[in-house]
């Protein structure tokens, strides 16, 4: 089973519901519990909704572990946070997940946090105190995190746009780092990199990509991790699945990622991803 702490968006692919639909390729049952209720994401203007207020995020926490899930929970995914008192609450709920007992032979939760704060090109999108408390209390907490470029170079203070520069940033964070919109000439990319290795994954740019793509790469690789894959298995594998999601938008004008559509596809390497191996 999956925890999932980040948005619903109603009518966009994006934060955790997507993940929902993503993981069920995989036979990974997903309980959502959402940072915000929106009906759009809201680069396409105001998304309708509202933030979920602390004592009901905390509460569907309460009625999940109060229904023995915590001991059965192998992934926690972490990603959009609309206050400084979710995050807060999301770091307890790791703690307590990673502390519940569990029958012989189930593997540790696999903590996952996607360190959502903003990008290149656009700054902060979460309050700066947010960001400040996704910094303190969840990167601490991961077995991995997955930042995109500009979001590694905040949290570590080193560059990270280029792929070496990417590793050397990753490496500052003491645990692995799977980080996304790395840039080399005409591709773009992602990088995995741990103390032991470090992995490219790059493709051409495309044009017009829907939003949710850090979201869905997010738990393509989880997925494979919780498989027992490689990281370089696992890499190729999420950036294919993403690749094919996204020109499979292009290809049916689509303006959000059809992750359902897409199907069995999302688990599969494209042959348009070019893997290297960088340290």
């Amino acid at each position: 089973m999956a925890l999932i702490l980040s948005s619903h968006v109603a009518g966009s692919r994006v934060g955790g519901s997507a993940q929902a639909l993503a993981l069920a390729q995989f036979k990974i049952d997903p309980m959502v519990v959402p940072t915000v209720l929106f009906g759009r994401h809201p680069g396409w203007g105001a998304p309708g909704g509202a933030h979920v207020p602390i004592e009901a995020f905390e509460g569907m926490l309460d009625g999940i572990e109060a229904n023995n899930l915590f001991g059965l929970t192998d992934l926690v995914v972490t990603g959009y946070f609309a206050s400084v008192e979710q995050v807060r609450a999301a770091g307890r709920a790791i703690d307590a997940v990673r502390a519940a007992p569990r029958d012989a032979g189930l593997r540790k939760p696999y903590i996952v946090v996607d360190p959502v704060m903003g990008d290149a090109g656009k700054g902060l999108y979460v309050a700066p105190e947010v960001a400040q408390a996704i910094q303190d209390v969840l990167v601490s907490r991961a077995d991995l995190l997955t930042p995109n470029a500009w979001e590694l170079q905040r949290l570590s203070g080193a560059d990270a746009r280029d792929p070496m520069a990417a590793v050397r940033a990753a490496r500052l964070m003491g645990r692995p780092v799977l980080v996304s919109s790395v840039q080399r000439g005409a591709e773009i990319g992602v990088v995995f990199a741990d103390r032991r290795e470090a992995w490219l994954a790059a493709h051409q740019r495309a044009e017009n990509v829907p939003s949710g793509t850090g979201d869905l790469l997010t738990v393509l690789f989880a997925a494979a991790m919780l498989e027992g894959q490689t990281p370089s298995f696992g890499l190729a594998r999420a950036v294919g699945g993403l690749v094919e999601t996204v020109a499979a938008a292009g290809m049916w004008q689509s303006p959000e990622l059809p992750i359902v559509g897409v199907g069995a596809k999302i688990k599969n390497a494209s042959p348009t991803v070019r893997i290297e191996r960088l340290a």
